[in-house]
């Protein structure tokens, strides 16, 4: 598949949740599933019927931002607030094994799909057992332990949209009947934080605003984000790259993965008391206002305020009207090393190619309850980070973010020992934690981190085909001969 030979990019051709920085949302369900091995042939046959449901990059783009952009301008020009339009977009992506089981053996170049998050678990500085075969069993949901073929991802403006969508697809594939095409293996929910924590995860921050633009894709770039070439995300595109290493891995890619992307989906639960108390009892030094120091240093571990102002730009205090601009720079990961998966984006323009190939879509949400009183002490309601990532090569984006940045206790390079990246970085066999960095006043003051505030329970790697490629190559016609 070469790119220079190519068409140019039909939105209508793209999943929608890939390019957009996720579906239009105010609530998502991950449905999870298993294809029954008897009913393989009449699964990939009912997906001509699932194709008019999916939500394309053209249908968010061109249908659903603008129509939720003018309800805001209508209630802003009427004084009152914005009218909830009842939206709904559907996805669907496939595991290794899912496309194993379908007969499409077609090999698409990742060595990280191929394997499946399981696999890799211990690698990725997950925690877990060894069994007496020397079996690496990771800490996870029980469900994510388990063969998993694919998921479903149902987005709406509420939950009994999102449920309605999903009883449309269940009965598509006789879910519930005798001869059930599919079989649910684990559902979980996320919905964007109520009022003010909009656009907020659980520990406060904003979050999604990070996200690289994609050329002849986003339209209205904010200042300073970088625009990467559409390859970085869609197979077969232009700056779809090698997997680095030495010397770097050419990858092969069958023609029908044009368009289509791998997504990262991490199940991230989130220890949001024991983070805050953290914060409090370590304020950064010599800032007169305690509380202040306690806001000073999440930013740091962060690389941004709360608001989502970038701390380079505004070092001493948060600025919310900086945090709504979306400001990109080119400064905070190299001088905050948590910015390492969350806040990649500084660390990818600041050097070549190489970095920019390692750049990832981000399309998750917060999911479980607001943080209660009877918390004060401890976590004991189950609440976090449905993350989702779009890329074209695992092992260069998501996959070298976790395992060579965040658990590299010597990145970023030429800046001594900074330590693991406080938010999501992993140390192994759950041994101690430090960084540097934080004290503004002295970069070489070792932090100790006590615990890890950000605890993977599952996950797994997907791939999400192009439109052609489901209509092609994943569904059969109802007349076609047996598998």
């Amino acid at each position: 598949m070469s790119s220079s030979s190519l068409p140019p990019l039909d939105l209508k051709n793209v999943q929608g949740d890939i390019l957009t920085g996720g579906l239009p949302k105010k609530t998502e369900t991950f449905y999870f599933f298993q294809i029954e091995p008897a009913y393989v042939r009449d699964f990939r046959t009912q997906l001509t019927q699932l194709l008019p449901l999916i939500t394309t990059t053209a249908e968010v783009l061109n249908e659903q931002i603008p129509k939720i952009t003018q309800s805001k301008k209508d209630a802003a020009e009427q004084g009152k607030a914005p009218r909830i339009l009842e939206m709904s977009g559907v996805n669907i992506a496939f595991t290794h094994k899912g496309l194993i089981l379908m007969g499409i053996t077609d090999e698409i170049g990742d060595s990280a799909f191929d394997a499946g998050m399981l696999a890799g678990a211990a690698a990725l500085g997950d925690k877990g057992t060894t069994s007496a075969s020397g079996e690496f069993i990771p800490n996870w949901v029980p469900a994510f332990k388990h063969d998993i073929h694919g998921v479903i991802l149902i987005t709406g403006d509420r939950h009994e949209t999102v449920d309605r969508k999903l009883a449309q697809i269940e009965n598509i594939f006789c879910v519930g009947a005798h001869n059930a095409l599919i079989h649910e293996v684990y559902r979980t929910v996320g919905d964007v934080r109520p009022g003010k924590e909009k656009g907020h995860e659980h520990f406060g921050f904003m979050d999604g605003i990070s996200n690289p633009a994609v050329q002849d894709v986003t339209t209205n770039p904010f200042p300073g984000q970088e625009t990467i070439p559409q390859g970085i995300v869609l197979l077969g595109r232009e700056g779809d790259a090698p997997t680095i290493g030495t010397p770097p891995k050419p990858v092969t890619r069958p023609p029908w993965a044009l368009d289509g992307s791998f997504l990262t989906f991490r199940y991230l639960f989130q220890l949001v008391p024991e983070f805050n108390s953290f914060l409090e009892h370590n304020p950064i030094p010599e800032v007169p206002d305690r509380e202040l120091g306690s806001e000073l240093l999440g930013a740091r571990l962060v690389g941004r305020w709360k608001s989502g102002a970038p701390i380079d730009i505004t070092p001493t205090q948060d600025d919310p009207d900086l945090g709504g601009t979306q400001i990109e720079t080119t400064t905070s990961a190299l001088l905050f090393p948590a910015t390492r998966l969350i806040k990649t984006d500084a660390l990818s323009r600041r050097t070549s190619n190489a970095t920019t190939s390692r750049r990832i879509v981000r399309a998750g949400i917060a999911f479980g309850p607001e943080v209660t009183d009877v918390e004060k002490n401890g976590t004991l309601y189950g609440r976090g980070l449905l993350f989702a990532a779009y890329q074209s090569n695992l092992v260069n984006g998501f996959q070298f973010l976790q395992q060579s940045w965040a658990n590299n206790t010597s990145f970023p390079p030429k800046k001594g020992t900074p330590g693991f990246d406080p938010i999501i970085g992993q140390a192994p066999d759950g041994g101690p934690r430090t960084m540097s960095g934080t004290n503004p006043n002295n970069q070489t003051t070792e932090l100790y981190l006590p615990q890890e505030w950000v605890v993977p329970k599952g996950g797994e790697y997907f791939f999400s085909p192009s439109i052609p490629a489901l209509k092609e190559t994943f569904a059969l016609a109802a007349s076609k001969s047996e598998l």
